[in-house]
C-alpha cells in the first residue's frame, strides 16, 4: 500500500489545530541540507534544527537537533536503555512510513503516527527564532526553542559527539 505523503499543507492544519505559535516560510528554492537552509534564510547556520529519526528496538525515535550537530548513536542508545547494535538512523522510506513526510522536508512535529521525540540539549541554547523543516523540500518551519519544547515536550539529551 502506498500511503499518501505529507506536505507543508498537513503541517499547517496541524499548527492551526494545536494552536501553535510556529510560521511555514515558503522559499524559491529547496532547502535539504543545513547549509542550504541558511543561506536562503540569511541566517547563522546554527538556528537552523533538524529532525533525525531513528529506529531504537523496531520503535521509531526522532531526535531533534542543532543542525550542525552530528549526533551519536550510542549516547542514545545509552539514553534509551538499549543495545547501541538496536539503533539505527531510519532509511528514507523509513522516515516517510512514521512520519507522513519526505526526508529532507521533516518538520519536528505533526506526524503520520505519535513518535517519541528528545531535544538535543544544544537546541536549548539557541536563541531568537530557530527554523526547522516546513513539510516540503521548499519550505522552513520558523518558531521558538520555547514553543518546540511545549509542543514536543521537554525529554532532552546530551547526544553530540564529543
Amino acid at each position: 500500500m502506498i500511503e499518501k505523503k505529507y506536505t507543508a499543507t498537513h503541517l499547517q492544519k496541524f499548527i492551526e489545530g494545536q494552536g501553535i505559535t510556529a510560521q511555514i516560510l515558503h522559499l524559491e528554492v529547496d532547502t535539504p541540507t543545513v547549509a542550504d537552509a541558511a543561506v536562503s534564510l540569511n541566517v547563522a547556520p546554527e538556528q537552523i534544527i533538524k529532525s533525525v529519526l531513528f529506529v531504537a528496538d523496531d520503535q521509531p525515535v526522532m531526535v531533534i537537533a542543532s543542525g550542525l550537530a552530528r549526533l551519536d548513536r550510542k549516547a542514545l542508545a545509552d539514553f534509551l536503555g538499549v543495545s547501541r547494535r538496536r539503533v539505527k538512523i531510519a532509511s528514507a522510506e523509513q522516515v516517510l512510513a512514521h512520519t507522513g513526510y519526505v526526508a529532507g522536508s521533516v518538520p519536528p512535529f505533526g506526524y503520520r503516527q505519535l513518535i517519541e521525540t528528545v531535544v538535543e540539549t544544544a537546541v536549548l541554547q539557541l536563541t531568537g527564532p530557530i527554523y526547522g523543516g516546513g513539510g516540503d523540500i521548499h519550505a522552513l518551519m520558523q518558531l521558538t526553542v520555547t514553543e518546540l519544547q511545549r509542543v514536543v515536550g521537554t525529554r532532552t539529551a546530551f547526544l553530540t559527539e564529543r
